[in-house]
């Protein structure tokens, strides 16, 4: 007698408002609580916070104003597309910050194309939003995995970039940098003052993010 299908609010354009804002309700809290509870209290990094939530929702908006044209795969698989090429063609961003970039464009396109038909269909996208946020949680955990860090150096020993002394220089490294460096990479060569760049790689329990030095599209 009291039992009501949530289908129902599908009905006329108040219901239709209805809908948005549930939908968007949704949206609101999950990447909020990605974002908010889980990234940024891990990270500390302020930058990505607004890019996030921003894409997040306007993703959302468009989507669901889009979600009668019938273009909705085509149009979602566009949308990655775009985002794919705008991650080639700006500066370039950590692994882990794409990551959740891409969860935010996914969770704008199933909180707003995935379809509220039913009972089960509402109920199957609030498990899919709830899993979202277990496998982020999880995933970006610190479970004790050693990062591959890495510093860009100046290095004025030119002799040590020989291949032979591939281990001298290395040895060198770790004795001036007091970094457990396991590799390096000469990245440029300067006669001229006797100078090399060189790019060192150690590991650590932390990532440092060194995402600055590979924003150059030269």
């Amino acid at each position: 007698m009291f039992e009501t299908n949530l289908s129902e609010i599908q009905q006329g354009p108040l219901n239709d408002i209805t809908e948005l804002l549930c939908r968007f309700g949704l949206n609101l809290t999950i990447i909020l609580l990605i974002v908010g509870f889980i990234y940024y209290p891990r990270h500390k990094n302020k930058d990505f916070l607004f890019t996030f939530i921003i894409f997040n929702i306007s993703n959302f908006i468009i989507c669901y104003l889009l979600a009668n044209s019938k273009l909705n795969m085509g149009f979602a698989f566009g949308l990655f597309a775009i985002f794919s090429i705008i991650r080639y063609r700006t500066v370039m961003v950590p692994i882990r910050e794409m990551g959740y970039f891409f969860i935010s464009v996914a969770l704008g396109l199933i909180n707003a194309l995935s379809s509220w038909s039913d009972n089960n269909a509402i109920v199957i996208c609030i498990i899919s939003n709830i899993f979202f946020v277990l496998m982020v949680y999880v995933l970006d955990k610190n479970m004790g995995l050693d990062h591959e860090n890495n510093k860009i150096i100046q290095y004025e020993k030119i002799e040590n970039i020989k291949p032979e002394n591939y281990e001298n220089l290395l040895q060198d490294l770790r004795n001036r940098t007091g970094l457990p460096v396991h590799r390096a990479e000469i990245l440029k060569i300067d006669f001229l003052r006797d100078i090399a760049r060189i790019q060192a790689f150690y590991y650590s329990k932390k990532s440092e993010g060194n995402y600055s030095d590979y924003g150059n599209d030269e």
